[in-house]
């Protein structure tokens, strides 16, 4: 049987960062060009937002043991919010930090972020060219945040951080720089909270694939499933072969951004995509910027970590 691809919602300018909460069995993502934080309710099909303008969102985690409570980024801070999910506003609780000090990173603000099954955070840093996204310079950072530990820089020189997964059986994480083109691997201590032996483990290039590697997430196999920019597809990749392309689903849309799985048994994956001007040209709505949710894949997720405050 083939994957369905069901189209869900209206268009958002920049859907990412979706998190598929179990508690609450629904979706959390963030439109990040219109600031807003989003919560999708497969059951009613029902979207609510909530506006954190002036500032950007980009990624909305639960706080685990705390509902209504969630990490999210506004450009380059990191705060606590409480969020009904039905309301327009959220109060913030507490402000964690913010990123990027140092010269020359002044409009920097955090991407994409994942939690590690410690409740660790994961974030990057990037400052997008605005007139060509591939001339952006590499004055980012990894970083990691937990309480005890406080804000940890990882890599730097970064330029567009994106799709983060982690195997614990393997003890790997796996990391994408949009702009390198590839997914790479990294030896992951859980404990420890450090990661070394950088590696490239698939090459979007090599592999024939157009367009860039964006969001991403692990299958319960260990295979990524790996959101690609510009490219009309969600591609999976082999998590224990390197340079190994398992199976592709095309999209409607042109701006695939990133991908999370979700539902009741966790066996459908859930795709966000963009409806923005890109290098000239905006795709039109409304199959472009809309969430989709594919089935029939096959395979199965495992439950989203969540953001462990203390």
């Amino acid at each position: 049987m083939s994957p369905k691809i069901e189209q869900l919602t209206e268009s958002f300018l920049l859907g990412e960062g979706p998190h598929w909460d179990v508690a609450t069995q629904s979706l959390y993502f963030v439109d990040c060009i219109r600031q807003n934080l989003v919560k999708y309710n497969p059951t009613t099909n029902k979207v609510t937002k909530a506006s954190a303008a002036p500032k950007q969102p980009t990624f909305i985690i639960p706080v685990q043991g705390k509902s209504d409570h969630f990490i999210i980024s506004l450009d380059k801070e990191l705060a606590i919010v409480n969020w009904d999910g039905e309301s327009d506003k959220f109060t913030i609780v507490q402000k964690l930090c913010v990123a990027d000090g140092g010269p020359g990173t002044a409009q920097n603000k955090f991407n994409d972020g994942k939690c590690d099954s410690s409740g660790r955070l994961w974030a990057g840093t990037l400052n997008i060219d605005k007139e060509d996204e591939d001339k952006t310079l590499p004055v980012g950072t990894l970083y990691s945040f937990d309480s005890k530990r406080g804000l940890k820089g990882h890599i730097s020189q970064v330029r567009l951080t994106n799709g983060i997964a982690f195997n614990d059986q393997t003890k790997k994480m796996f990391y994408i720089d949009t702009l390198k083109g590839t997914v790479d691997q990294f030896d992951f201590d859980v404990t420890s909270g450090e990661i070394s032996n950088r590696k490239v483990w698939f090459t979007l290039n090599q592999n024939n694939i157009s367009g860039k590697p964006d969001g991403m997430t692990i299958d319960t196999d260990g295979n990524l499933w790996v959101a690609v920019f510009q490219g009309s597809r969600v591609i999976k990749i082999d998590g224990h072969t390197p340079e190994t392309l398992l199976d592709t689903i095309e999209m409607p849309a042109q701006q695939v951004t990133s991908v999370a799985f979700g539902g009741p048994n966790l066996d459908e994956l859930y795709v966000t995509t963009a409806s923005f001007e890109y290098k000239g040209r905006t795709p039109p709505p409304p199959v472009n910027g809309a969430l989709y949710r594919i089935t029939g894949t096959g395979s199965k997720g495992l439950p989203a970590n969540n953001f462990k405050l203390n």
